[in-house]
């Protein structure tokens, strides 16, 4: 019988029997793989669990090039998302028992993917998770950031750009409306929070999965750049001299827009407001002092997405991608 060598997170390998498939079970669906009875890690301080626990650390993830997805939501996701090289995106996947229960069909494609799937017991779980009460399934997987040449080629119409973002909440909160929007791409400048930070990848719901992202670009390129590719770039600022409604009735945002969305904070800084073609404010008519950052993310983004569609034209590479996997 020939053996069939599979790929291991640290450099090493294991192998598989070509031809023999681990146990099933019956389920109203079908059939689904039957999990090991006994957790194969059951110690926190084993070398594996040592090495996913790190991946909670910035340094450790960008010298591996490897991050945690944690829960069903974004496993499922990273179980079916293709690394630009064509290889699979999750390598390693952790869960318990009752979980590889309630979710056979992440570890079945898991398994069918080449990943590396390890039955652990509930304090392996708890000590890799970084949430208060994990969910019994954390995936580990490759980075998958878009080169920004990349994102400029395929010719964007919508795109958010994070510059000054340091809360890793709010930066997969902004991800998840770009997506739900219909936006081409986002773009993390070098001075805003790391993409893979667990925070971040957890706000995202599954979302950092769909649509191109580049990380590290500073942010006089980033604008340069889409402005080169005929793309309009408007800063988002309460302090902004444009208003949106004024521009959406003028019928100014049907174009190629970015948006940039700055600090929660403070905002964004004068020299990034400057680099903008315009300043704009989202419009308070209410007794509110301000919106927080996802919001008037949200906001803006819906109201290029609307404006491009009254338009017409040429639809978003997103609308292409959505197209593609229907």
């Amino acid at each position: 019988m020939s053996a069939a060598r599979c790929p291991d997170l640290f450099g090493t390998a294991r192998t598989r029997r070509a031809g023999r498939s681990p146990p099933r079970r019956k389920t109203s669906e079908g059939e689904a793989p039957m999990p090991p009875a006994t957790p194969d890690l059951i110690s926190p301080r084993s070398a594996r669990v040592l090495a996913a626990r790190r991946l909670a650390k910035r340094n450790f993830r960008g010298k591996e090039r490897l991050f945690l997805a944690e829960g069903p939501q974004a496993v499922r996701e990273a179980v079916t998302h293709r690394a630009a090289d064509g290889g699979a995106t999750l390598v390693e996947l952790f869960t318990t028992a009752e979980a590889a229960e309630r979710h056979a069909d992440i570890v079945e494609k898991a398994r069918d993917a080449g990943a590396r799937v390890h039955l652990a017991s509930d304090a392996v779980i708890a000590d890799i998770a970084t949430t208060v009460t994990p969910q019994g399934i954390v995936g580990i997987c490759r980075f998958l950031d878009t080169p920004f040449e990349e994102i400029l080629a395929a010719g964007p119409r919508l795109v958010a750009v994070l510059a000054h973002v340091r809360d890793p909440g709010n930066a997969g909160t902004v991800l998840r409306c770009a997506d739900a929007a219909g936006a081409d791409a986002v773009v993390l400048t070098d001075a805003s929070v790391d993409l893979y930070n667990p925070k971040a990848v957890r706000a995202s719901v599954g979302s950092l999965f769909h649509l191109p992202v580049a990380v590290g670009v500073p942010v006089e390129r980033a604008v340069e750049g889409l402005r080169a590719a005929g793309v309009r770039v408007l800063a988002a600022d309460g302090g902004g001299d444009r208003d949106l409604d004024d521009e959406l009735d003028k019928g100014t945002m049907g174009g190629p827009t970015a948006w940039v969305f700055g600090n929660e904070a403070w905002g964004l800084p004068a020299h990034v407001r400057d680099l903008a073609d315009a300043v704009v404010r989202v419009p308070i008519h209410g007794r509110a002092e301000s919106l927080n950052l996802a919001t008037a993310a949200a906001v803006c983004l819906y109201a290029s997405a609307r404006a491009q569609r009254a338009r017409g034209g040429s639809r978003s590479a997103a609308e292409g991608r959505k197209s593609r996997e229907s």
